[in-house]
């Protein structure tokens, strides 16, 4: 058998290609750390992860520890603002030093502005509709006939069965 030589004849991982371009990306926000930014859901929890997102690292003219943002809902604010302390020990385990002296808790919509505008959770997927009971269907269809025009008789019939499945739920 022969082995694979480690070129692969000019080939490259994608992730090799990426690497330093999501470290730039990551290093001009102040975030020394991807991880911080890739595992947040690991790092800080999966109820934090659920609520808040690492925004930026900034550090002051002293030099003396960072400030690390975290986007969050105005209605997560003071839970996060409880928690700021517990967090603080886990970033920094991950910078392995006390690199973040502060957190900074920035609220706003979760569709807001520029940074907002990413829902913090996942959305569940669309409830399938329920299958279609002819009985309904049939009254919607026989309450419509007086109307003349096809196009709009067939859209009022299947606003109808919607309307007669909604209060039958």
């Amino acid at each position: 058998m022969q082995s694979r030589r480690a070129s692969a004849k000019g080939f490259q991982r994608t992730s090799s290609l990426l690497v330093s371009r999501i470290r730039r990306a990551s290093e001009s926000r102040g975030f020394a750390q991807s991880r911080l930014l890739t595992d947040w859901a690991e790092i800080a929890g999966q109820d934090i992860a659920a609520c808040a997102r690492p925004v930026e690292v900034s550090y002051g003219r002293g030099g003396m520890g960072a400030t690390l943002t975290l986007l969050t809902t105005g209605a997560h604010a003071p839970v996060l603002e409880m928690q700021k302390e517990r967090l603080r020990t886990k970033v920094n385990g991950v910078y392995g030093y006390n690199a973040i002296a502060r957190i900074k808790i920035t609220q706003t919509a979760p569709t807001g502005f520029s940074e907002g505008q990413v829902a913090f959770e996942h959305r569940k997927a669309p409830a399938a509709p329920a299958p279609a009971n002819p009985a309904v269907r049939a009254k919607a269809v026989q309450d419509t006939q007086a109307v003349a025009d096809d196009d709009l008789r067939a859209a009022l019939a299947r606003l109808g069965e919607n309307i007669f499945n909604k209060t039958n739920r």
